[in-house]
């Protein structure tokens, strides 16, 4: 039974991840102006993230799961302030005539932006817990073993969909230029300021 649930991660973690949302914008301006590497480390903390909901579904932590859907307004607040935030950077953003080299801080930097900025969205448990509970698989063993083989196909599924969309977006970083680059970061931006702007929307009159 263990490479079943391990089969159904993989498939639920691809799934989730690949609706382009504001991540998905995020790690493709990455990879646009930073180059690959980048690119999928970013998308490597939204699919920490992804498992972090996952083994909260998967292991039926109810009490954590109602506490985050009950404080869901504080938790959208803080995403749509930090995607307005990225979003004005990144349309604010001056291509670079090189690639940057992404080491050190710079790739610690894309990990922890996007593993945070993809905690701010606690109704992504929602998800998993509906698509576990579709599955029959939210907590229907009795032992660790599938439970944990089940979030970790949720962390593959979805670092396998980050590792193509980043190498794709990276075969045609070449035929941009610097005009080219300067218009993807203020469309970038445009994109990510919206979606930030939906989200403190979202929460008009729920936290006060």
């Amino acid at each position: 039974m263990g490479i079943t649930f391990l089969i159904r991660g993989l498939i639920i973690g691809f799934s989730i991840a690949a609706p382009v949302g504001p991540i998905g914008v995020l790690v493709i301006r990455r990879t646009l102006a930073e180059g690959r590497i980048s690119g999928f480390v970013s998308g490597v903390g939204a699919a920490t993230a992804d498992a972090i909901y996952g083994c909260i579904a998967a292991f039926g932590l109810t009490t954590i799961s109602k506490m985050l859907v009950s404080e869901q307004a504080w938790f959208r607040l803080v995403g749509g302030l930090f995607l307005c935030y990225l979003g004005i950077r990144t349309f604010l953003a001056r291509p670079a005539e090189r690639p940057a080299s992404a080491k050190g801080n710079g790739l610690i930097g894309a990990y922890a932006s996007t593993l945070l900025l993809t905690l701010t969205n606690p109704m992504t448990i929602l998800s998993f817990v509906a698509v576990f509970a579709g599955f029959g698989v939210a907590s229907s063993s009795s032992s660790y073993l599938d439970p944990g083989l089940l979030v970790l196909g949720v962390f593959v599924g979805s670092g396998v969909w980050w590792l193509v969309l980043s190498g794709g977006v990276s075969l045609s970083r070449k035929g941009l230029n610097l005009r080219r680059m300067r218009w993807v970061n203020r469309v970038s931006g445009l994109i990510l300021i919206g979606f930030g702007l939906i989200a403190l929307w979202s929460v008009k009159g729920k936290i006060l």
